[in-house]
């Protein structure tokens, strides 16, 4: 388990994870037909034509939105939550948030002020970087929880000092990068038990594979808020659209700070996004490019490799186990003209995987796989 402390002295910010790949982009690009980027996890599908229709035709950019979300938004929230995923969460407990990684990184230090008696977060040790720097980011402390042989979190390993001193627990499911599904029902019951809220980034799962979508608001909403986006559902990352919802004190307590803090979700985007929540067809469609882009890459990179690549559970990542994560990715940018991400990105215990993002269009993984197909 690891633990990263609070710092003490002025925040040197580290480079971006993604940043440190920059190197291999020129021998990607020498490639014909250049760079194929499967790195970072983002949606390079259209989105659906009736939501970029909304976005332009809203007459929603006059005024200031509600910092908690127009009523129309979250009521598409909370219908998509019923017909989705089969929970009834009250309207007044959803908010908007302005893209879900800015609600991860500025979490701790708004729920700092709720409870200023603890400073640690807890959160999986192979994850989204930005779980442990939001914790920075709001002067925590934070600590990696390992995964248990079955792939959920071994909450049991949590050291009871870190416990007591718990502001929050991270859980994400299907998870980023390994696509893992986590035990929800066990992790709302440990926050309860602990007195630590528990809060679950379930921006994939609607790409779940294996079973129906889990939401950790089945369980309950006392001491639990989940946290939803459109970026992956609905390819509209840019737009910067999501939500939280759960535990009513949380709630109320985080929209009270968060509209102080002038985070607003806009008012195009608000309707827009409404809109896309209410379609569930385009979500079917771009859930069959990613399976056929997560099978056809599977297959690819195991004859080329020699190795199993294991799909996953969730999400459109494989999390492929490897000797060594940079030089899989080196090798796989001199042989294919593709980036993709050391697994040391998400975790010290990352180093020995390499994630690959299915996100690029059809003709673009088709490349990759003609590629490695001439040197497999």
């Amino acid at each position: 388990m690891s633990t990263i402390d609070a710092l003490v002295g002025p925040f040197d910010p580290p480079p971006y994870p993604y940043e440190r790949l920059d190197r291999l982009k020129p021998v990607c690009a020498a490639f014909d037909g250049g760079l194929v980027d499967l790195s970072i996890g983002t949606p390079f599908d259209a989105p659906p034509a009736g939501v970029v229709k909304a976005l332009g035709a809203s007459d929603a950019e006059r005024s200031y939105p509600p910092s908690a979300g127009t009523v129309e938004y979250r009521t598409a929230c909370h219908n998509w939550m019923v017909r989705r995923l089969g929970v009834e969460v009250p309207i007044d407990q959803i908010a908007a948030a302005v893209g879900t990684k800015e609600f991860v990184a500025s979490l701790p230090r708004f729920m700092r002020l709720m409870n200023p008696d603890r400073d640690t977060v807890l959160y999986p040790a192979v994850a989204y970087p930005s779980y442990a720097m939001g914790a920075t980011l709001g002067g925590c402390r934070s600590v990696g929880v390992p995964f248990g042989p079955d792939g959920t979190l071994d909450l049991a390993a949590v050291d009871a000092a870190d416990i007591d001193r718990a502001l929050l627990l991270w859980v994400n499911s299907p998870g980023n990068p390994t696509g893992q599904l986590d035990d929800l029902e066990a992790a709302a019951a440990w926050g309860r038990k602990h007195a630590v809220p528990v809060f679950s980034d379930e921006c994939y799962i609607e790409f779940t594979w294996e079973g129906l979508p889990q939401t950790i608001l089945e369980h309950g909403l006392d001491g639990v808020v989940a946290v939803h986006s459109l970026s992956k559902r609905s390819n509209l990352a840019g737009a910067r659209a999501g939500f939280y919802a759960g535990d009513a004190t949380i709630v109320d307590f985080l929209r009270s700070v968060r509209q102080h803090s002038g985070m607003m979700l806009p008012g195009p985007v608000q309707v827009a996004a409404a809109v896309a929540f209410d379609d569930d067809d385009h979500v079917e469609e771009q859930r069959k490019r990613y399976r056929g882009r997560l099978e056809l890459m599977a297959d690819v990179l195991s004859e080329w490799a020699g190795i199993d690549v294991p799909r996953p559970a969730g999400a459109f990542y494989l999390w492929i186990p490897v000797a060594d994560g940079w030089d899989f990715a080196e090798r796989l940018a001199v042989d294919g003209g593709a980036l993709v991400s050391p697994g040391e990105f998400y975790g010290a215990g990352g180093a020995n995987f390499v994630r690959v993002a299915v996100v690029q269009p059809d003709d673009r993984i088709g490349l990759v796989a003609r590629r490695l197909g001439s040197t497999a």
